[in-house]
């Protein structure tokens, strides 16, 4: 088989043939009462949903988590890309290492990162929760992802996601001093946690569905819970806890992203702008990289149905200019303020 185009380069219009990751798929019924197969496929680079209009056709059901290798056409629905499907079935030797994302940083790396943050706390008690909270969480911190969809939705992206916001949280603390340090980077490593419970993932980091307790109860609620559980377990301070759980709950920013509390604390304030900056920087340096220089991308729905624009100018690529600067003009000096009786400001 000749090398694979990457799914971020595809456009309406191309032929397509090669392996893909099965991210999801469902059985679904048009509105001609037939029945089709609906499948979000994607390789290192990006996604595209695919449709199999005749599941008869298909030897064996792709599941969710599996390589299969698919000939099909690039069309274009509602703005975005869609692959009509046209042949499917199970790969036979997959390359993985071309299909699933990654984090630029290996898993131990990052571990390292939040062990150092977490021992750098002056309290005793604000260690041993964070500590305790991490165990809870277990192995699968290793591989999880940040999200389903959307930004860091790669295998380590729950990792990344904090580490990112970690750097972040140091550099804000240098500009607002009066910000409890400690206590926003301990909210930076807790926010998400929960969203291992959240969402179905497995060991690749390709998250298939969202959990009954993801939908029931969500990460925020579900992680303040844990919190709970664990600064019982190690006899935690009491209001430090309480601080921490406003901000898991608050840290969406609003009820309509589903925190039951708007931020009432500098940190808890401070969180949920960190936490909405590096997603959304993620995401836009993501979709810069599938979309061609002096090109709008397609309209992202998780950025408001904005469509990016990605520049052909970069200040930090120009070449310095050196322009001749003229010569200065000799002009007469002013007269001494003690002259003429004015004080000088």
């Amino acid at each position: 088989m000749n090398e694979q185009i990457n799914v971020s380069k595809l456009t309406p219009g191309m032929s397509f043939a090669g392996d893909l990751l099965v991210r999801s798929i469902e059985k679904r019924v048009g509105k001609t009462g037939r029945a089709y197969l609906d499948l979000m496929l994607g390789d290192k680079t990006g996604d595209i949903n695919g449709k199999i209009w005749d599941p008869d056709s298909v030897p064996g059901t792709p599941v969710a988590g599996g390589a299969v290798t698919v000939e099909g056409t690039v069309e274009s629905f509602n703005g975005r890309n869609q692959m009509r499907i046209n042949r499917i079935r199970p790969a036979s030797n997959p390359d993985l290492r071309l299909l699933i994302p990654a984090s630029p940083e290996p898993a131990p790396v990052m571990l390292a990162q939040i062990d150092a943050v977490t021992d750098s706390f002056r309290s005793g008690s604000l260690r041993a929760l964070v500590r305790e909270m991490l165990n809870m969480t277990g192995e699968s911190l290793s591989y999880y992802p940040a999200a389903q969809r959307m930004h860091h939705a790669e295998h380590g992206g729950l990792l990344h996601h904090m580490t990112s916001m970690l750097r972040m949280g140091e550099k804000l603390c240098e500009v607002y001093e009066y910000l409890d340090r400690d206590l926003l980077m301990a909210g930076i490593i807790l926010h998400d946690l929960a969203k291992t419970v959240e969402l179905k993932s497995d060991r690749f980091g390709n998250v298939s569905d969202y959990t009954a307790d993801g939908i029931l109860v969500g990460h925020l609620v579900r992680g303040a819970v844990m919190l709970q559980q664990a600064a019982e377990k190690v006899g935690a301070d009491e209001e430090m806890t309480l601080l921490l759980q406003h901000m898991m709950l608050s840290h969406h920013g609003v009820p309509e992203y589903g925190s039951p509390r708007l931020p009432m604390t500098p940190e808890a304030e401070a969180l949920h702008w960190i936490d909405t900056l590096d997603a959304k920087m993620n995401e836009m340096q993501a979709i810069q990289e599938r979309t061609p220089v002096g090109v709008f991308s397609e309209r992202i729905a998780y950025l408001d149905d904005r469509r990016m624009y990605h520049p052909n100018w970069r200040g930090d690529l120009q070449v310095p200019e050196d322009p001749q600067e003229p010569a200065a003009e000799e002009t007469p000096s002013a007269p001494d303020a003690s002259e003429n009786g004015l004080l000088p400001y």
